[in-house]
């Protein structure tokens, strides 16, 4: 909004300080000579270009900033997955849980991401593609990875414990002794998985695909909740063990 206005002209002198006590008077004067400054420079229509310029000058910057929006979102990306892959190999955290889930929340893919052996409890990573992913023996307890793609990930001796893997796409993973204890595959895709000596304590198999499991010898399935019909039978017959924990 341009809030250039002329000022209107000030009163003579005379009628300015008439009447006024004489230790005023010093007060007034300064006061006059700076309204007829401003009056002189209202007139003055270089100032009134100013105001203008400054006014397009903020609607550049406002196209401008939204304008390279896209490459502030690749200069983000690129960051975070500088921070994944210096980590990659080593435990902690090292940021890692903010990258991944940024990276996530953009829809960016993380195919093939190399997390082993980190720190990453309480992963929120919703919806993911996280095929081929490499989870092994990494600390994930309290993760949320509801209606993910695990397609032939790693997970590998992953503490999974208390996680929500409800709806997730588990077909060709490795999950072999990993703990899952008390945690919800409530409609998981177990599809030629493999669970060998997997921890499935108190996990919650409502409407679990299992069928086709490729592997499970050694799992223990005590505590199953909500374990499809005819689960528990195939299970031991094909070398799991129902044998209780000592919380249980």
């Amino acid at each position: 909004m341009i809030v250039h206005t002329p000022k209107e002209r000030p009163e003579p002198w005379p009628l300015r300080s008439r009447n006024a006590a004489a230790w005023l008077v010093p007060f007034i004067a300064f006061e006059w000579v700076w309204e007829w400054a401003a009056y002189a420079l209202s007139r003055w229509s270089f100032l009134e270009v100013l105001e203008y310029l400054g006014t397009f000058s903020v609607l550049v910057a406002v196209i401008f900033y939204f304008s390279e929006s896209g490459d502030r979102i690749k200069q983000r990306h690129y960051q975070a997955w500088q921070v994944i892959n210096t980590a990659q190999g080593k435990g902690g955290n090292g940021g890692r849980i903010e990258a991944l889930q940024e990276l996530n929340a953009d829809k960016v893919p993380l195919v093939g991401v190399d997390v082993s052996s980190a720190f990453l409890q309480g992963l929120t990573l919703r919806s993911a593609n996280l095929m081929r992913a490499d989870f092994s023996a990494a600390d994930l307890r309290n993760c949320n990875f509801a209606t993910a793609n695990l397609t032939s990930a790693d997970l590998t001796s992953a503490n999974l414990r208390n996680s929500v893997l409800d709806h997730v796409n588990f077909r060709g993973a490795d999950l072999s002794n990993s703990d899952l204890t008390g945690s919800r595959l409530s409609g998981a895709d177990l599809t030629d998985s493999k669970l060998n000596d997997a921890d499935l304590t108190g996990a919650d198999l409502a409407g679990a695909e299992w069928r086709q499991i490729r592997s499970l010898r050694g799992a223990n399935i005590a505590g199953l909740r909500n374990a499809p019909t005819g689960f528990r039978e195939w299970a031991l017959a094909n070398g799991a063990v129902d044998r209780p924990t000592a919380d249980q």
